[in-house]
């Protein structure tokens, strides 16, 4: 949310109304047939084959120095740092049938779109990896490692960048204009407050208090304290009770990390609002400004796929890893072929999310199982709903990128269309995103799983219909995707517990590789995890190569 206009209009806007919050329920629009669509997802049915165990045995071996299990963003990070450092026998095995992982995308006659992750914010100065990929495929232009970089203007997210849907008007930002008592901007005000004095903290060990990648914060006790309450205590303790900044502050552990603000560490709550201070030159510096592409991360996965064709097998399924004397076999089946192959290594990074590894890692020591066991995932849901033309607007800010309502269970859409560059445009896709995180995960994945489509396309287009009545006549197809382990959960206890840290020090010929490690599920963690396994496997083979990391 751009702060500037936050305080430019305080005064403005509290003398509006000195009520509380009340939300006005409109009628239920007419009732058109649905549209056509389908479900998509991950390939469930191969996961429970490997929880069954029950795979043709190898007729193939193969030799490779170093595999990557995994084609998400670790994976392909992890690829591309070896690539980097001109080493070339890698291969990096996927079990669906594109690369991506979570930031996965698609496309149609209208336009790309997301499947997942849709925006990375402006790397800060740790995020050094980062900063080195984006300059490597012309994102950013110029020194990487500038306090302030030049990125291509057309990467960066256009205006207007987002609204709220509340009180039956559409306001600019992500905190309403309207209905909000005086007490309530004041509190918003304190709590941006805090937030930014914890952004301007430094540890005893001179480290910023919250940083990206999350490696690099400080380890100061009251700090990491804060990972034993949830964000919801965290507000309450600071006598923080607005209903609007809860709802604010819910919406964004909601939107990051798939848990309600009750369920999140508050360490990583804070860290959402006080870790990002990266500058860009030609973007304003109080705009918020991400970068951003029709297909959302889904660029930097095909940038990412081009690059490293070669090495990437899809459709393979590592169902079994085991240390011998002199390498480490892993195991692949490939369902379309029904055959398996074994490819002999020296060194593999296992960036697939780290609960699939029991199944598959023979050695696997007993701790480390029970660690795995303490890793929760959130399941998640996301729409793409392709549009005849654009719907009916209820009156207030005009259409933006990211577009959110206010007393939603999901978490609203953004606009594929909005990084377009035609001046004028007849259809759109909107990317409508949900975390099931009302009830435990395993119940909520239960829900996703069993839910069939008409009913969760009814239920997408009644929760857009009160900003948009007509939002049904205009949708041509609305598709979806299920994520059943979408992210891991950064609950209380968890980010800085011992479960986390036990992994975090293997130093095996196996390596764990995945946002999984760092608590949190963004783009910047994932790279960093790649990156991170692939310079360590480099230094264990011997193999020079300059850091991307310090």
């Amino acid at each position: 949310m751009n702060r500037r206009w936050f305080l430019c209009s305080l005064t403005a806007v509290a003398g509006l109304t000195g009520g509380a919050y009340a939300w006005r329920r409109l009628d239920s629009p007419k009732v058109s047939p649905l549209p056509e669509g389908k479900i998509l997802g991950a390939s469930n049915a191969l996961g429970h084959r490997l929880r069954a165990g029950q795979f043709p045995e190898p007729g193939e071996t193969l030799k490779t120095l170093v595999i990557i299990v995994g084609g998400g963003i670790a994976g392909l990070s992890a690829g591309w740092k070896l690539q980097q450092a001109g080493f070339t026998d890698f291969a990096i095995l996927e079990l669906e049938s594109k690369v991506g992982g979570n930031a996965r995308s698609g496309k149609n006659a209208i336009t790309a779109y997301p499947w997942g992750a849709h925006y990375l914010p402006f790397p800060t100065r740790e995020s050094r990896a980062v900063r080195e990929l984006l300059a490597d495929f012309g994102v950013l232009q110029g020194d990487p490692h500038a306090e302030k970089p030049v990125y291509d203007e057309r990467f960066i997210s256009f205006a207007p960048r987002e609204r709220l849907y509340a009180n039956g008007v559409w306001h600019d930002g992500l905190w309403p204009r309207i209905g909000i008592r005086q007490r309530d901007f004041d509190q918003y005000q304190r709590f941006h407050d805090l937030m930014d004095d914890f952004q301007r903290r430094r540890g005893v060990d001179g480290r910023k208090a919250f940083a990206i990648p999350i490696d690099f914060s400080a380890r100061d006790p009251d700090l990491l304290a804060l990972d034993r309450i949830s964000m919801r205590d965290f507000l309450l303790q600071h006598r923080l009770d607005a209903e609007p900044l809860h709802w604010y502050v819910n919406y964004a552990c909601r939107d990051d990390y798939g848990c309600r603000y009750d369920q999140t560490s508050a360490w990583m709550g804070i860290h959402y609002f006080a870790s990002r201070d990266a500058r860009a030159r030609d973007a304003d510096a109080d705009a918020d400004d991400v970068l951003t592409w029709p297909e959302g991360n889904g660029w930097l996965v095909r940038r990412l796929r081009e690059r490293l064709e070669p090495h990437i097998v899809t459709g393979s399924l590592a169902f079994r890893v085991s240390e011998l004397d002199r390498a480490v076999l892993v195991d692949a089946y490939q369902p379309r072929e029904n055959r398996s192959t074994r490819r002999l290594a020296q060194r593999v990074i296992w960036a697939a999310p780290v609960f699939q590894a029991p199944r598959v890692l023979r050695e696997l020591p007993a701790e480390l199982q029970a660690a795995i066991g303490e890793f929760q995932y959130a399941p998640w849901l996301v729409a793409n709903l392709s549009l005849r033309g654009f719907p009916e607007e209820r009156r207030g800010a005009s259409l933006s990128w990211d577009n959110v309502l206010y007393d939603s269970a999901a978490l609203g859409y953004v606009v594929a269309t909005h990084q377009h560059l035609a001046a004028h445009q007849d259809r759109t896709v909107f990317t409508w995103y949900h975390a099931l995180c009302n009830g435990p995960p395993d119940r909520e994945r239960q829900r996703l799983l069993e839910t069939p489509w008409a009913t969760w396309a009814e239920w997408i287009l009644r929760d857009l219909s009160r900003p948009h009545p007509d939002i049904q006549e205009q949708v041509a197809r609305l598709d979806l995707m299920r994520w059943g382990h979408a992210m891991i959960r950064p609950r209380p206890g968890f980010v800085w517990g011992a479960a986390r840290r036990r992994l975090l020090n293997t130093r095996d010929r196996v390596l764990f590789a995945n946002s999984d490690l760092s608590g949190c599920s963004i783009f910047e963690e994932a790279n960093y995890r790649g990156v991170l396994a692939a310079e360590r496997v480099l230094a264990s083979l011997d193999i020079p190569f300059t850091s991307s990391l310090v």
